[in-house]
């Protein structure tokens, strides 16, 4: 099946191990309450979904693409899952810049691939903000890809607290120190 074919299809589960009620969604849903009394395992059958331990896309967040997924508290979610994004297939190139301060102050750098560590490759001390103006990308706290992670869609980040919920936002802990980032193309294949 050809990335363009893809139909991204997640089914929800009220229990974990897949039993109980179940829902099944392939756009956005900013409160999963509203068709299940509580959600704590799912399949992703098709596609790249973020879920969120809040609503209205807020608090951890979590990437998932196709697989069965069977207990939320392996991945840090002892209450389940609230809300829920579908990442879209996105043909084309990736484009990000990163600001060292808040509101795009401070030096500036352009990122179009991988960056396993932004303190190393450019020299920043921090990463307090951004502008996301192609593709889809995952903003990790650690080096590496490790820590908690961010969705990042097109759009202008001011302060990166005001996306992130209850992690107190990257920033918010002294800046992204050891940040890493990744566009999710390679998630697709």
């Amino acid at each position: 099946m050809s990335i363009a074919n893809v139909k991204s299809r997640i089914v929800f589960y009220e229990d974990m191990n897949f039993m109980g009620r179940s829902y099944e969604c392939s756009v956005d849903c900013p409160d999963m309450y509203i068709y299940l009394s509580r959600c704590h395992s799912c399949k992703v059958e098709a596609g790249c979904f973020v879920l969120y331990d809040r609503t209205n896309y807020t608090g951890n967040q979590h990437f998932l693409r196709k697989g069965e997924h069977s207990d939320f508290s392996l991945m840090g979610m002892a209450n389940g899952m609230r809300s829920c994004r579908m990442v879209p297939v996105h043909k084309g190139s990736y484009r990000m810049k990163v600001y060292e301060r808040e509101a795009f102050g401070g030096q500036t750098h352009e990122v179009t691939d991988d960056c396993e560590n932004i303190a190393d490759r450019y020299r920043m001390n921090s990463c307090m903000s951004c502008n996301v103006t192609e593709g889809h990308w995952l903003m990790y706290e650690l080096p590496h890809f490790r820590g908690r992670m961010m969705y990042l869609r097109p759009g202008e980040y001011r302060h990166f607290s005001l996306g992130m919920g209850s992690m107190g936002g990257m920033g918010g802990m002294g800046g992204i120190r050891f940040m890493s980032m990744r566009p999710i193309s390679e998630f697709w294949y």
